[in-house]
């Protein structure tokens, strides 16, 4: 006879699993704990059990959680929690007290456009710097002079920083750049040759607006590195329609601008004047006097810390 009731009234039988299925949870003290906060009736929770008791998991976890690192959910930094709407259940990840501090503490990075740059680079601090090679100090100086003098007047040379492989040249003036980027000033750091090589690709294309777009970012940013000047194929193109017109805004509009290069200035004017045109060395010359006023010069000769 029960057999043909549960047959006619298949809800009883439904009723009856989801109470079993609850009643079984309640087993656990921290779910019972977990499920009395919630401001609805059993018969509604019963609904939910193992959603509830994914979230009631989750939620243990967070409380005994010392770090995000630590976190031991499905999604780090989140919890999967319920929320009463219209006398039902609405589940969703929540970020924890840990997330929120990382992403209040790196909402700077939103400030600092980077292309091709290595991720050491997008964290890079002043705190973090390498201080113990006295070959440092000079420019470690100028750039903490220039975080003061830049909230005071914008219209500031910028530095032109050459020197050995891996001496920390880009690291430098990234921590600086990022510095000024806690402070809501936004920056442009752009790996130069292959920065070329996508804007040459984006200007083949029928896409033009993605040239236009890429081209204005990096030449009307209030602050902007040109990182590793000098390692780029040398084309006429390069050199006099996009570098040229790029230095002669910032110059115009008084733009701070870096460079990071392993060449001096007369290397680097040697560099850029030799082109599948020959020896062109008077529009050479041309991007070097722009350089010139740009930037203060720096020389870098440091232990290499890539090693």
């Amino acid at each position: 006879m029960k057999k043909i009731n549960e047959h006619l009234n298949p809800k009883n039988n439904l009723n009856d699993i989801l109470e079993e299925e609850y009643e079984e949870a309640l087993k656990s003290e921290s779910f019972k704990a977990f499920v009395s906060k919630i401001k609805l009736k059993r018969q509604e929770l019963k609904k939910y059990t193992s959603l509830l008791e994914e979230s009631s998991q989750e939620y243990h976890n967070c409380q005994n959680c010392k770090g995000i690192l630590e976190c031991k959910n499905k999604l780090e930094g989140f919890a999967y929690l319920p929320k009463v709407s219209n006398e039902s259940l609405e589940f969703s990840y929540k970020a924890c007290k840990y997330k929120k501090k990382m992403d209040k503490e790196n909402k700077y990075h939103e400030n600092t456009f980077l292309y091709s740059i290595p991720e050491e680079i997008k964290s890079a601090s002043i705190n973090k710097i390498y201080k113990t090679d006295k070959a440092r100090y000079n420019t470690i100086i100028w750039l903490t002079d220039f975080i003061k003098k830049y909230k005071e007047n914008k219209n500031q040379k910028g530095l032109y920083l050459c020197g050995n492989f891996g001496s920390g040249k880009t690291y430098l003036i990234a921590a600086m750049l990022n510095e000024l980027a806690k402070e809501g000033i936004k920056s442009a750091i752009v790996f130069w040759p292959e920065y070329l090589n996508d804007l040459k690709s984006s200007f083949n294309s029928q896409i033009k607006t993605e040239f236009k777009t890429k081209y204005e970012k990096i030449k009307k940013a209030p602050l902007l590195l040109i990182d590793d000047i000098g390692a780029e194929s040398v084309t006429p193109w390069a050199r006099d329609e996009v570098l040229c017109p790029i230095l002669q805004y910032r110059m115009e509009e008084k733009l701070p601008t870096f460079f990071t290069s392993n060449l001096d200035l007369k290397a680097l004017e040697t560099h850029l004047a030799l082109t599948s045109k020959g020896d062109e060395i008077i529009k050479a010359g041309r991007i070097i006097s722009r350089i010139k006023q740009l930037t203060e010069y720096q020389e870098l000769i440091s232990k290499n810390l890539r090693k």
